[in-house]
């Protein structure tokens, strides 16, 4: 990996890594004391992957999450409409 990407494994960054299919993504993070492996698989849906060209993608911590929660974090839609106080 380290070889592959040119970023250091143990230096606190997440490392998440999609399946072919999209329903499948893998997140391997260093927490200081060993290497972490994360997994989740969509039951409904697949993961929204940023185009990288075969480079490496850096996301903020929210887009991130919504990735994990399997939304599309490039354009996130609002669920409900503010209201008007008053």
């Amino acid at each position: 990996m380290q070889d592959h990407l040119a970023r250091d494994p143990f230096s606190g960054q997440a490392f998440v890594f999609r399946g072919r299919q999209g329903h499948l993504i893998k997140v391997l993070w260093w927490d200081g004391q060993g290497l972490c492996l994360f997994a989740k698989r969509l039951e409904k849906g697949r993961f929204v992957w940023p185009a990288t060209a075969g480079a490496a993608a850096a996301l903020t911590p929210a887009q991130l999450a919504m990735l994990l929660e399997g939304i599309d974090w490039r354009a996130p839609v609002r669920t409900d409409r503010p209201r008007i106080a008053g």
